[in-house]
């Protein structure tokens, strides 16, 4: 009886394991907290939304995965406010991101100013902290892991007419939920890092906050595949691109029209 009983357990394991999912398709909703980058006096920051959310896919099999938005093209976020027309720029709106697991690789196809820009890199993995708790999402047992992502930002003041822009440190607290359920290292933003799905993503408190809002066992494979169309840079000069594509967009936009750069 034991040895019936041992054989039993372990081919109940083994076809747990078989039944696990490996590719499928999640859609996932980004709720941004307003954090103004820019020069606007406190009558348009009044008429401007606390937040912003967006929908997102992610499509993953083959030990690869793709993530972009849910929608063709990204609302840009036009908006006008005492005849001053504003437009709301979010990161990563129209990004489009291809991860290689296999090869620690990431793809990532980047939108700034109507103009691509392809950056490719390694999965550079955070030191992450594995917690006890967990949480059901979507009918998945997920355990919670928390991490530091160092990093900087732009930030910009305005001192006697003068516009100044300087780079400063900005380290982000990471909270993920994963589950073990879907052994695959995808999901928003620390593809890659953990051993499981990710299904839901908090970033600094609540500043940034991925939910998973649906889960399907279908994927289009032959939808994922790295992106090739811009401009190849690495991640140093993509950053200075961009910052010198920035300063010039403010200097053409000191009249009516302002550009708001949620980060």
């Amino acid at each position: 009886m034991k040895q019936f009983f041992f054989a039993a357990t372990a081919l109940s394991l083994s076809l747990a394991a078989a039944a696990q999912q490996t590719e499928g398709t999640v859609t996932y909703t980004r709720t941004m907290q307003m954090r103004i980058n820019a020069r606007a006096d406190e009558a348009v920051m009044s008429l401007l939304p606390q937040t912003r959310t967006d929908k997102f896919e992610l499509v993953f099999g083959n030990n690869q995965s793709l993530w972009k938005h849910a929608e063709e093209e990204a609302d840009a976020g036009e908006i006008n406010a005492n005849g001053v027309q504003i437009r709301m720029m979010t990161p990563g709106q129209n990004d489009v991101v291809f991860c290689d697991f296999a090869q620690a690789k990431k793809t990532e196809q980047r939108e700034m100013m109507e103009r691509k820009f392809i950056v490719a890199d390694s999965i550079r993995k955070l030191t992450w902290i594995l917690g006890s708790e967990t949480k059901t999402i979507l009918g998945h047992v997920c355990h919670k892991a928390t991490a530091q992502r160092p990093g900087r930002r732009t930030q910009m003041t305005m001192e006697n007419g003068k516009l100044d822009r300087k780079e400063v440190a900005d380290t982000s607290t990471i909270t993920a939920w994963f589950t073990s359920d879907i052994p695959v290292p995808a999901g928003p933003e620390v593809q890659g890092q953990l051993p499981g799905l990710v299904l839901a993503l908090d970033i600094n408190n609540g500043r940034i906050v991925y939910q998973a809002a649906e889960i399907s066992p279908k994927a289009d494979l032959s939808s994922i595949k790295e992106p090739t169309k811009g401009k190849k840079l690495t991640p140093d000069e993509y950053t200075q691109e961009t910052t010198k594509m920035m300063e010039e967009l403010q200097r053409n936009n000191q009249g009516a029209n302002r550009v708001i750069r949620m980060n």
